[in-house]
């Protein structure tokens, strides 16, 4: 359990943390406006500038939000795996298709006479 709750909070940090990384970021292309009336020196797609830094720690943060996906489900299918060890016997749920059944007719029992 207490590893569970770990790895659920390192999983979810990690998620916040590339939500972060990638608003941080701007766009390749949101210098294209500026550099061709503006003077600027920067090519139509920006320069590299710190972007690589952004771009490296947003893919470490996105590799350690897949392995902490993968061990969350290894650690669920570990707990399901553990209900069969405590001798809970759950039946497996069958299907019968009963006969069908037959409409009553409305008679009216009337003796004769």
């Amino acid at each position: 359990m207490m590893i569970e709750n770990l790895v659920l909070i390192v999983h979810v940090l990690l998620g916040l943390g590339i939500v972060a990384f990638v608003l941080i970021q701007r766009g390749k292309g949101a210098d294209a406006g500026a550099s061709f009336g503006g003077g600027a020196s920067q090519t139509v797609f920006g320069s590299g500038g710190n972007s690589n830094f952004l771009t490296r720690t947003t893919a470490i943060l996105a590799a350690g939000f897949f392995l902490t996906s993968f061990g969350l489900a290894y650690l669920a299918k570990q707990k399901a795996d553990g209900l069969d060890d405590l001798g809970l016997d759950i039946p497996a749920v069958e299907q019968t298709q009963d006969a069908p059944v037959q409409p009553q007719q409305n008679r009216l029992d009337i003796p004769a006479e």
